[in-house]
């Protein structure tokens, strides 16, 4: 389902997540990563969230920061969603988290079910993504030595 995400947000050729590196990723040594499926009366799955905790040095206290969610088309409408975010919520509250966080695209059309919700766009906050070249080039000044300043 995550290569039907990465299709439904044009962009299917970025997804390279293999059945293994998600295994291990929910189930290996360490796990980071955290899951839940969604399936339907035929128990068939029809959505997904998966998620990781972030920590909010302001508050003192983890969050869940919800990587992706994802209901399949013939489920939309259904309550898959709804549900997926109500089980976070519930950990949210359950471990005394303090937000449940996410980011969608712009152009997606959940917009207006998250604000059904509840939910509220963080318009001061801009995203950042360091990747790429850029990232392999600011890594090697991890090992770079260090002059101070003139």
């Amino acid at each position: 389902m995550v290569h039907e995400l990465a299709a439904y947000e044009r962009a299917p050729d970025e997804c390279h997540l293999t059945a293994d590196q998600l295994t291990a990723a929910l189930f290996g040594p360490a796990p980071a990563l955290y899951g839940h499926v969604a399936v339907d009366d035929r128990d068939e799955p029809v959505g997904f969230a998966l998620w990781f905790l972030n920590f909010s040095t302001w508050a003192g206290v983890h969050g869940i920061h919800l990587e992706d969610l994802y209901v399949r088309p013939k489920a939309r409408g259904t309550g898959a969603g709804r549900l997926l975010l109500a089980t976070l919520a519930a950990i949210c509250v359950e471990r005394g988290y303090r937000r449940l966080e996410w980011s969608m695209i712009d152009w997606n059309p959940a917009a207006g079910f998250y604000a059904a919700i509840g939910a509220e766009q963080l318009g001061e906050w801009i995203p950042y993504r360091l990747s790429g070249d850029a990232l392999r080039q600011l890594a090697r000044r991890a090992h770079a030595p260090t002059h101070p300043a003139a």
